[in-house]
């Protein structure tokens, strides 16, 4: 009996006993942990490992979820089990980041009727506003975008972009807004069109676009939130003339993308010059800021002045033959002006003559400016002259993509709108990234060879000396 006891009373015994007694309480904290973590948003749990964050909300979604007042449903109109990972993972983000987003799950084989009740086919997405009665619908193909080029070229689908963010939000923001804008593109002159990319961008600003002709369709709609003339290759008319600043003196929005042509436009000229602004009628170039891999100074990039028109002064903007203007030396006394874009103090003229520098024009010229024209204590018209047309060509935003030109486009939109911000954000890539070393550096050899060569050697003397010991 006592040699039983001496087991118990040991050392051993003892040990062993606080061992498992640490075991224990190492468990139930892992469980009550666990059970802890089980109650946190995914949002909070859920790390985004892919290589462009193409789960994260960025801080524009962010804003506006925290401002929503309205209950927004979206509704998954696809069969069970079939829903990319990637889609629900990103939906149940949204869910997690604001009690006002609730995601249901549809399977039309068990519910077919809802396929006619929203006018939708399978893979779609319904988000839904009971309280303003919108609905907005989104394609799965519109949020996982593949290379069609590439399918054409070898018959596989690669997959390009990860729109979810960008097509989420702006639905979310068109069902629950109380006022819509409308923006009309004036026709008639020959003018540039918006590139695919930039109606994207405008479509999810949820800025509804029109064409609009004055001398074949009328006076210019009571509905017009804003109107754009887009880069006209041929003069406005006398009455056109007349038509845009009666638009604008009554206290409406107006923008001019002007381009350098042939022969001046007169009736433009005159009609911007009315609102303290004359162009250059020529091509501007800077021989400081000018892109080196062109190698010419007709391709630079703009320096921005000012955040008058929420363009960010650090954005990184391209634009390539443009035209410039100058600010006229005595305004009307009701125009306010204020250039946001323009060349360095190297910026010059092309002389249209010598097809050269114009000499003696160095100087800083003018590529973007608002102008607000006052009518009344509480109304004003508003105007923004972009000689920097080319600066939502196609040409130039889809070959750079690094570039800030169509966030920053956009953003003068809004400008014009005290109750209406920038929802629009670009899709995310979904291509594979690789890094490419051109050569390497003396800091690559340093990291890569010299240090761990160092170190080796090192540890091989160390333990060289050791065993001779």
């Amino acid at each position: 009996m006592n040699k039983i006891k001496k087991l118990f009373s040991n050392s051993q015994f003892k040990n062993g006993n606080y061992s498992a007694l640490l075991i224990v309480v190492v468990i139930a904290i892992v469980v009550v942990v666990n059970m802890l973590v089980r109650q946190l948003p995914g949002s909070m749990t859920n790390l985004d490992m892919s290589d462009t964050l193409i789960y994260s909300i960025g801080d524009t979604t962010k804003e506006m979820l925290s401002n929503m007042q309205k209950d927004v449903t979206v509704k998954v109109i696809a069969e069970n089990g079939s829903v990319d990972s990637r889609i629900e993972t990103f939906l149940q983000n949204y869910a997690d980041s604001s009690s006002h987003i609730t995601v249901e799950y549809i399977d039309p084989v068990l519910h077919p009727s809802v396929l006619n009740e929203y006018d939708v086919s399978e893979y779609s997405l319904v988000v839904e506003c009971a309280e303003t009665g919108r609905t907005k619908t989104i394609g799965f193909g519109d949020i996982i975008v593949y290379d069609q080029y590439s399918y054409y070229q070898t018959g596989t689908a690669t997959e390009q972009e990860f729109d979810g963010e960008g097509q989420l939000t702006s639905a979310i923001d068109y069902v629950t807004s109380d006022n819509l804008k409308k923006v009309y593109l004036l026709s008639g002159h020959d003018e540039s069109t918006f590139s695919t990319a930039v109606q994207d961008l405008v479509d999810k600003a949820n800025l509804e676009t029109a064409s609009w002709n004055i001398l074949t369709d009328g006076p210019i709609p009571e509905d017009c939130n804003l109107l754009i003339l887009y880069a006209p290759t041929k003069d406005l008319s006398d009455d056109e003339k007349t038509a845009l600043t009666e638009y604008v003196n009554s206290g409406r929005n107006l923008m001019i993308l002007p381009t350098v042509t042939s022969e001046p436009l007169q009736n433009l000229t005159s009609l911007i010059r009315e609102y303290g602004l004359q162009l250059t009628n020529t091509y501007v170039g800077d021989e400081e800021r000018y892109y080196q891999g062109m190698g010419s100074p007709y391709n630079f990039f703009p320096i921005l002045t000012s955040s008058a028109v929420n363009v960010s002064s650090d954005a990184m903007l391209f634009v390539s033959a443009v035209g410039g203007m100058t600010q006229v030396e005595q305004p009307a006394s009701d125009l306010t002006i204020e250039p946001f874009m323009t060349t360095s103090e190297q910026g010059f003229v092309l002389d249209p003559e010598t097809q050269d520098k114009k000499e003696g024009s160095n100087g800083t010229y003018l590529l973007g400016a608002t102008v607000t024209k006052t009518i009344d204590e509480n109304t004003s018209g508003k105007l923004i002259v972009l000689t920097a047309s080319t600066l939502i060509h196609e040409s130039i935003t889809s070959s750079f993509r690094n570039l800030d030109n169509l966030d920053e486009f956009t953003n003068m939109l809004t400008w014009y709108f005290d109750d209406t911000s920038n929802i629009s954000i670009p899709a995310k890539s979904l291509e594979v990234p690789y890094n490419t070393f051109v050569s390497i550096g003396g800091w690559s050899l340093l990291f890569i060879g010299i240090i761990p060569l160092t170190a080796l050697v090192g540890g091989f003397v160390v333990w060289l000396k050791r065993r001779k010991a």
